[in-house]
Protein backbone atom coordinates (compact mmCIF):
# COMPACT_ATOMS: atom_id res chain seq x y z
CA UNK A 1 0.00 0.00 0.00
CA UNK A 2 1.10 3.32 -0.97
CA UNK A 3 1.19 6.49 0.67
CA UNK A 4 -1.25 9.38 -0.12
CA UNK A 5 -1.81 12.39 1.84
CA UNK A 6 -5.19 14.27 1.42
CA UNK A 7 -4.57 16.92 -0.83
CA UNK A 8 -5.16 20.84 1.29
CA UNK A 9 -6.11 23.06 -1.88
CA UNK A 10 -6.24 25.61 1.26
CA UNK A 11 -2.62 25.25 2.24
CA UNK A 12 -1.39 25.09 -1.20
CA UNK A 13 -3.13 28.55 -1.93
CA UNK A 14 -1.62 30.04 1.13
CA UNK A 15 1.81 28.27 0.34
CA UNK A 16 2.07 29.83 -3.41
CA UNK A 17 0.94 32.96 -2.02
CA UNK A 18 2.98 32.91 0.66
CA UNK A 19 6.35 32.97 -2.13
CA UNK A 20 4.56 35.05 -4.35
CA UNK A 21 4.75 37.45 -1.40
CA UNK A 22 8.18 36.97 -0.66
CA UNK A 23 9.16 37.44 -4.25
CA UNK A 24 6.71 40.98 -4.60
CA UNK A 25 6.39 40.43 -7.81
CA UNK A 26 5.05 38.30 -10.89
CA UNK A 27 7.09 35.28 -10.55
CA UNK A 28 7.40 32.81 -13.16
CA UNK A 29 5.02 29.48 -12.81
CA UNK A 30 8.14 27.11 -13.03
CA UNK A 31 9.93 28.84 -10.50
CA UNK A 32 6.63 28.69 -8.25
CA UNK A 33 6.41 24.68 -8.89
CA UNK A 34 10.02 24.07 -7.85
CA UNK A 35 9.93 25.99 -4.39
CA UNK A 36 6.58 23.96 -3.78
CA UNK A 37 7.95 21.06 -4.30
CA UNK A 38 11.30 21.65 -2.71
CA UNK A 39 9.23 22.76 0.35
CA UNK A 40 6.72 19.59 0.49
CA UNK A 41 9.89 17.78 0.47
CA UNK A 42 11.76 19.53 3.14
CA UNK A 43 8.28 19.40 5.27
CA UNK A 44 8.39 15.44 4.95
CA UNK A 45 12.17 15.38 5.52
CA UNK A 46 11.13 17.46 9.19
CA UNK A 47 7.64 17.20 9.99
CA UNK A 48 7.20 13.78 8.24
CA UNK A 49 3.89 15.43 6.42
CA UNK A 50 3.92 17.45 3.52
CA UNK A 51 2.88 21.21 3.36
CA UNK A 52 -0.13 20.58 0.44
CA UNK A 53 -0.68 16.89 0.59
CA UNK A 54 -0.52 17.07 -3.38
CA UNK A 55 0.91 14.04 -5.68
CA UNK A 56 4.08 14.32 -7.30
CA UNK A 57 5.68 13.65 -10.63
CA UNK A 58 8.59 13.69 -12.71
CA UNK A 59 8.37 15.95 -15.63
CA UNK A 60 11.16 17.42 -17.85
CA UNK A 61 12.06 20.52 -15.78
CA UNK A 62 12.18 17.93 -12.41
CA UNK A 63 9.41 16.56 -10.14
CA UNK A 64 6.32 19.13 -9.83
CA UNK A 65 3.37 18.79 -7.10
CA UNK A 66 0.81 17.57 -10.40
CA UNK A 67 -2.59 18.90 -8.85
CA UNK A 68 -0.82 22.34 -8.38
CA UNK A 69 0.64 22.29 -11.46
CA UNK A 70 -3.15 21.55 -13.13
CA UNK A 71 -4.07 24.63 -11.18
CA UNK A 72 -1.59 26.66 -12.60
CA UNK A 73 -2.55 25.72 -15.78
CA UNK A 74 -6.58 26.79 -15.30
CA UNK A 75 -7.12 22.83 -14.74
CA UNK A 76 -9.84 21.55 -11.92
CA UNK A 77 -8.33 19.88 -8.94
CA UNK A 78 -11.34 17.89 -6.96
CA UNK A 79 -13.28 21.69 -5.89
CA UNK A 80 -9.83 23.64 -5.43
CA UNK A 81 -9.82 25.58 -8.73
CA UNK A 82 -12.63 28.53 -7.77
CA UNK A 83 -10.22 28.99 -4.62
CA UNK A 84 -6.78 29.10 -6.43
CA UNK A 85 -8.45 31.53 -9.15
CA UNK A 86 -9.68 33.97 -6.66
CA UNK A 87 -6.18 34.84 -5.36
CA UNK A 88 -3.41 33.38 -7.96
CA UNK A 89 -3.81 34.80 -11.43
CA UNK A 90 -3.89 32.83 -14.38
CA UNK A 91 -0.30 32.13 -16.48
CA UNK A 92 0.36 35.16 -18.82
CA UNK A 93 3.67 34.99 -20.81
CA UNK A 94 4.69 32.55 -18.29
CA UNK A 95 4.23 34.24 -15.30
CA UNK A 96 1.59 34.05 -12.72
CA UNK A 97 0.74 36.86 -9.84
CA UNK A 98 -1.06 37.21 -6.60
CA UNK A 99 -4.31 38.63 -6.77
CA UNK A 100 -5.17 39.34 -2.94
CA UNK A 101 -3.89 37.66 -0.14
CA UNK A 102 -5.43 34.73 1.29
CA UNK A 103 -3.33 34.76 4.33
CA UNK A 104 -1.90 31.98 6.07
CA UNK A 105 -4.08 30.81 8.80
CA UNK A 106 -3.61 26.85 7.24
CA UNK A 107 -0.22 26.82 7.82
CA UNK A 108 1.73 26.46 11.12
CA UNK A 109 4.62 28.25 11.93
CA UNK A 110 7.08 25.38 10.99
CA UNK A 111 5.68 25.10 7.24
CA UNK A 112 6.23 29.34 7.00
CA UNK A 113 9.95 28.77 8.09
CA UNK A 114 10.08 26.05 5.12
CA UNK A 115 8.75 28.12 2.65
CA UNK A 116 11.04 30.99 3.80
CA UNK A 117 13.85 28.96 3.72
CA UNK A 118 12.91 27.49 0.71
CA UNK A 119 12.76 30.72 -1.64
CA UNK A 120 15.63 32.75 0.52
CA UNK A 121 17.93 29.53 -1.03
CA UNK A 122 16.08 29.72 -4.69
CA UNK A 123 13.82 32.72 -4.82
CA UNK A 124 15.85 34.60 -6.61
CA UNK A 125 17.49 32.03 -9.11
CA UNK A 126 16.58 31.40 -12.77
CA UNK A 127 13.81 28.92 -12.47
CA UNK A 128 15.98 26.87 -15.02
CA UNK A 129 19.00 26.78 -12.87
CA UNK A 130 16.41 24.92 -9.93
CA UNK A 131 14.64 22.81 -12.57
CA UNK A 132 18.06 21.55 -12.64
CA UNK A 133 18.98 21.01 -9.31
CA UNK A 134 15.72 18.98 -8.83
CA UNK A 135 17.22 16.74 -11.47
CA UNK A 136 19.70 15.72 -8.84
CA UNK A 137 16.77 14.86 -6.78
CA UNK A 138 17.44 10.80 -6.51
CA UNK A 139 13.55 10.67 -6.88
CA UNK A 140 13.34 12.07 -9.89
CA UNK A 141 13.57 9.72 -13.09
CA UNK A 142 13.69 11.56 -16.94
CA UNK A 143 10.14 11.22 -18.48
CA UNK A 144 11.56 11.62 -21.71
CA UNK A 145 8.12 14.32 -22.65
CA UNK A 146 5.24 12.78 -20.85
CA UNK A 147 5.16 12.32 -16.40
CA UNK A 148 5.86 9.51 -14.25
CA UNK A 149 4.55 9.63 -10.47
CA UNK A 150 6.74 10.01 -8.27
CA UNK A 151 5.93 7.85 -4.67
CA UNK A 152 5.78 9.32 -1.54
CA UNK A 153 7.76 6.46 -0.10
CA UNK A 154 10.58 6.54 -2.33
CA UNK A 155 10.88 10.21 -1.01
CA UNK A 156 11.09 9.25 2.21
CA UNK A 157 13.67 6.72 1.64
CA UNK A 158 16.00 9.22 -0.12
CA UNK A 159 15.51 11.46 2.57
CA UNK A 160 16.70 8.42 4.84
CA UNK A 161 14.05 7.93 6.67
CA UNK A 162 13.92 4.23 7.92
CA UNK A 163 11.67 1.30 7.02
CA UNK A 164 8.95 1.89 10.81
CA UNK A 165 9.19 5.54 10.09
CA UNK A 166 7.53 5.10 6.70
CA UNK A 167 5.61 2.77 8.08
CA UNK A 168 4.36 5.21 11.04
CA UNK A 169 4.26 7.97 8.25
CA UNK A 170 2.04 6.07 6.23
CA UNK A 171 -0.42 5.33 9.20
CA UNK A 172 -0.83 8.87 10.02
CA UNK A 173 -1.94 9.59 6.78
CA UNK A 174 -4.01 6.68 6.40
CA UNK A 175 -5.58 8.35 9.79
CA UNK A 176 -6.19 11.44 8.62
CA UNK A 177 -7.34 10.80 5.70
CA UNK A 178 -10.15 8.51 7.44
CA UNK A 179 -10.91 11.03 9.68
CA UNK A 180 -11.65 14.08 6.86
CA UNK A 181 -13.79 11.38 5.50
CA UNK A 182 -15.79 10.81 8.78
CA UNK A 183 -15.97 14.70 9.36
CA UNK A 184 -16.82 15.54 5.61
CA UNK A 185 -19.76 12.92 6.18
CA UNK A 186 -21.16 14.49 9.39
CA UNK A 187 -21.13 17.84 7.39
CA UNK A 188 -23.28 16.56 4.87
CA UNK A 189 -25.26 14.73 7.07
CA UNK A 190 -25.43 17.11 9.95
Amino acid sequence: MTIEFQFHPEKAVQAAAFLLKQHGEPMKYLGLLKMLYIADRVALAQMEQPITGDNYVSMDYGPVLSGVYDLVKGLPVEDALPLWSMFISPRQDNFISLLGDPGDGDLCEEEEEILHQVYDTFGQLDPFEVAEWTHDLPEWQDPEGSAIPIVVEEILKNLGKSDAEIIRIQEDAMREAYLNEVLNTEVVDG
